[in-house]
């Protein structure tokens, strides 16, 4: 099986997701506090995404077959769909080491050395995390970009969590540790919701982003002031790959040669405008009322 050149990347994560649970897990064990448990548990979540999406990155990189032509480049959709999933069981186990706390509560033990310990932990996702979302946006990895997203919440739950325990510590209100616990629950049940959001709009073939349906408008347009005329205009993205298809409609007097000629150049102007992109055309007569009579994407169904 072929290496995913993201696959580094997913690997730093692992090492990060191993050192963090490491550290975390002793931070709580040395205080006691049910927010430094939910930290913690938060940070198991994190290896078992990393985890799955190495896997997935690789599985993506793998180039076309007999049996996906297309390749395999959705299987990034179902490694942040899981890391959304596993954000969300985190958030039920923080809820239920919480609740039993807010009955009973317990005080907080060497509150300075935890935290100290948390810290530590929370300044290595900050790094890992914040190279991670810059190669996934340079990369267009969905799978990347999802699992930086679920470090950077790791990171502003860890701070919470220090802040919070550090109250509690200083106040003896003793309840406040699982109200800041059940707090961090609801907020990364809201990422874990928009991360699922996310993967499922792209396994139903959601269309290109804004920016880019703004470059890929401008080389149409382009074309369009030398009296050339498309439509059927469709874009989906499938993790990194993009694809575009459209008809180009031109006079029917031209040349096989020169129309073939006019949509190479705009399909590799295309290709350089939006890299990784897979343009697909389909060159029709301006004359012909047939030629505007194709656009919808069930054509002649129901006729």
């Amino acid at each position: 099986m072929p290496s995913s050149p993201l696959a580094r990347y997913a690997r730093l994560s692992i090492v990060a997701a191993v050192v963090t649970i490491g550290l975390k897990t002793a931070a709580w064990r040395m205080t006691g506090s049910v927010g430094l448990l939910s930290d913690a548990l938060e940070s198991l979540v994190n290896l078992v995404a990393a985890v799955m999406t190495l896997s997935m990155l690789v599985l993506a990189a793998r180039p076309p077959d007999e049996e996906h032509t297309f390749g395999y480049g959705k299987a990034e959709y179902f490694a942040s769909g899981l890391e959304g999933a596993l954000i969300l069981v985190a958030a039920a186990g923080i809820g239920w080491a919480a609740v039993p706390r807010l009955v009973h509560p317990q005080p907080i033990e060497q509150a300075g050395a935890g935290l100290a310990i948390s810290a530590g932990a929370s300044l290595v996702n900050l790094v890992v995390a914040r190279v991670l979302l810059r190669a996934g946006r340079a990369a267009g990895s969905i799978a990347l970009e999802a699992d930086g997203h679920h470090l950077m919440t790791d990171v502003w739950t860890s701070a919470g969590v220090i802040a919070g325990v550090g109250a509690v510590a200083l106040t003896g209100w003793e309840r406040l540790d699982p109200l800041l616990a059940l707090a961090v629950a609801a907020q990364i049940v809201w990422t874990g919701f928009r991360i699922v959001r996310r993967s499922a709009l792209g396994l139903l073939d959601r269309a290109l982003d804004p920016a880019e349906l703004e470059r890929l408008g401008a080389v149409l347009e382009r074309h369009r002031a030398e009296g050339i005329q498309f439509h059927a205009v469709r874009t989906r993205q499938a993790g990194t790959r993009r694809f575009v298809q459209f008809h180009v409609l031109v006079p029917g007097a031209w040349s096989v040669s020169r129309g073939h000629d006019l949509v190479e150049a705009i399909e590799t102007a295309i290709r350089d405008a939006i890299p990784q992109t897979i343009v697909t055309t389909h060159l029709e007569p301006l004359e012909d009322p047939a030629s505007f009579a194709d656009e919808d994407l069930d054509r002649g169904r129901g006729a």
